[in-house]
């Protein structure tokens, strides 16, 4: 067998080509469903029926098992998603691998491909021209698409004769006849196969090709796609381990039902494969004997002959993939509970003084899916925000606490630690977005992002002015100033107005798909009341100056104060904008001409 280096190299090329065209697919799909994905994704999953079928459907759709597990971690991490819940998606996950099985199957070795593929590629590239979002993305779906079949077509064409090589042939032949360790070990090569290349879908075309040119068995290309289903929990845990607890007891989920899926498997693999899937493709489908492909091959058969052969060869392991899948869904679903259970005992949480710094939901690298980072960026910025009016609180009671005391000592840089932590989680978060931005996103996606970023800078600046106010304290305290009761009166009015202000803002943030003018409405009406207030307090610090109610020093050092609150307010205001003009973006013309007339007539009765 003529076999060179860079034939060798070729095939290598071949199979990066069918891997790029999945992952287009995938995220073309993606892009083009965007925040739609999300959003059917969490409605759907209530309860284990419709949480299997969305698994099912969002598989198929996105062409990619480990993509779709990948959402689920990210679902689980954000806290959108209970662990339970992503079981059940998992379990359907699973099931909806097969469809590229099918396609593969189908349309990889019964269709001539070559015919549509080109045409197809001059449709979907002027796509990406196009100036809608979707259009480019459906238009990268379609390029994929091709990719996929054109590295199909590839690895077939690269991949060596081992027919011209009778002594390869027949070493390879010596590890088939070794019982059940041939299907142990087909079985590992197929699981490090797909861990190193990571697509269960590519390692089932490797095995396909291998299986329908006769050099393994029937029985040894099912255990390498055994092997392979395994393998593809490899992605969901490298994603999983930039995320918290809840995201790898998900991912530790995903890799355990592979195994106790995979074990079950191994005990009844003979009877499976041998009887009942061979029962199958031959005398229920009618398409042939598929482990009659390989012993024809060793008995010379070539050309024509093998036709029919190869046909059931490819449409038995497709039906070997199907099936065990669905007997490990039917099996499993009814024992989620227990399973969770395991989950739960096998990854322990961990737990943190809230005081130190740490990120809840985005702790490491991106998960793959690009569009569904921004969920976990989304959820850290109401964790931010959470945290910044624990800070609030701590101002509240800091006026109240008798300055150079150990009590106020210790509040005080309690503070300064949580302004600290600010810092730091502003410079994470925007970090974090700032790689997102790198990543494959549409054009809404890119335009949240900056409101993102907008918001985290704004939310720094709220923690910026608690610890103004603090300081402020303490420079009153050095100078010897004091504030009569009124002035602590008004300043609990102030910070009162400031807290609810800073509460609806984070009632707004934490459920941005349900945002409404009434909500809206409700922070503007607020912040025009802690400016109106600002303003009396202001007139009324000059008039009890200079009628000598206190000196000209602690009026600054009141009004110091009084201004920091009115900063707050501005920083609130600034991100219900942000959230004002993202939801903009979401609305019908229609909806926003409606949306902005009660806005003005709101704002007109409020005056």
């Amino acid at each position: 067998m003529d076999y060179s280096l860079l034939d060798f190299i070729a095939l290598l090329g071949s199979v990066c080509l069918f891997l790029y065209g999945m992952k287009v697919m995938s995220e073309g799909l993606q892009k083009a469903a965007g925040d739609r994905l999300r959003s059917i994704l969490n409605a759907m999953t209530r309860n284990r029926l419709t949480g299997v079928t969305t698994g099912i459907l969002i598989t198929a759709l996105i062409q990619s098992s480990s993509a779709s597990t990948v959402i689920v971690v990210s679902f689980v991490n954000a806290g959108l998603m209970s662990l339970e819940q992503s079981m059940a998606v998992i379990f359907g996950a699973n099931l909806g691998s097969t469809f590229t099985s099918w396609i593969v199957a189908i349309l990889g070795f019964k269709v001539d491909m070559s015919v549509i593929l080109m045409p197809l590629m001059a449709f979907a590239v002027p796509m990406l021209f196009f100036k809608k979002s979707q259009v480019k993305s459906l238009g990268e779906f379609l390029i994929g698409f091709v990719f996929l079949f054109m590295g199909l077509a590839a690895i077939s064409a690269n991949v060596p004769d081992l027919s011209k090589s009778p002594e390869i042939f027949e070493a390879l032949k010596n590890y088939t006849q070794m019982g059940y360790g041939s299907i142990l070990l087909f079985m590992a090569v197929g699981l490090v196969v797909t861990m190193i290349i990571q697509s269960s879908a590519a390692t089932f075309a490797i095995v396909l090709i291998m299986g329908t040119k006769g050099w393994i068995p029937f029985d040894m290309a099912c255990a390498m796609v055994l092997g392979g289903n395994v393998g593809t929990t490899i992605t969901p845990l490298l994603a999983s381990l930039g995320g918290n607890t809840a995201a790898k007891k998900a991912a530790m989920g995903h890799l355990m039902y592979n195994i106790f899926t995979a074990a079950a498997m191994l005990v009844f693999f003979v009877p499976f494969t041998n009887n009942l899937i061979v029962w199958l493709t031959r005398d229920v489908v009618h398409a042939g004997d598929p482990t009659a492909l390989y012993n024809a091959v060793l008995d010379g058969v070539s050309g024509e002959q093998l036709q029919p052969l190869i046909g059931s060869m490819s449409l038995g392991l497709t039906l070997w993939h199907t099936v065990y899948n669905i007997l490990s869904l039917l099996t499993m679903i009814w024992f989620t509970k227990q399973y969770v259970k395991l989950v739960n005992w096998l990854v322990k949480s961990k737990k943190k003084d809230e005081e130190e710094f740490q990120l809840k939901y985005i702790q490491g690298g991106l998960l793959s899916a690009s569009e569904l980072n921004i969920m976990q960026a989304q959820r850290e910025i109401v964790v931010f925000a959470e945290r910044i009016d624990r800070m609030l609180g701590m101002v509240k009671q800091l006026i109240h606490t008798k300055t150079g005391t150990e009590e106020f000592n210790k509040l005080f840089s309690r503070i300064g630690k949580y302004e600290d932590i600010s810092d730091r989680m502003e410079i994470e978060i925007a970090n974090y977005l700032n790689k997102v931005v790198e990543g494959r996103l549409s054009v809404d996606a890119k335009l949240q992002v900056a409101t993102m970023l907008r918001w985290v800078s704004e939310l720094e600046s709220i923690a910026d002015s608690c610890y103004n106010i603090g300081r402020t304290l303490v420079r009153k305290e050095e100078t010897g100033a004091h504030f009569g009761e009124e002035n602590y009166k008004n300043i609990d009015t102030m910070l009162k107005l400031v807290s609810e202000a800073m509460s609806n803002m984070i009632v707004t943030l934490s459920d941005l798909d349900n945002v409404g003018t009434d909500d809206l409405m409700r922070s503007y009406n607020k912040e025009r009341e802690i400016n109106n207030y600002r303003n009396q307090l202001r007139t009324e610090n000059i008039e009890n100056i200079n009628q000598q109610k206190y000196p000209y020093q602690a009026g600054i050092f009141y009004m110091d104060i009084v201004g920091e609150c009115e900063k707050l307010g501005d920083y609130i205001i600034n991100v219900i904008d942000g959230i004002n003009e993202q939801r903009r973006r979401h609305l019908t013309d229609q909806d926003e001409a409606v949306a902005s007339i009660k806005m003005e007539e709101a704002a007109k009765h409020n005056d």
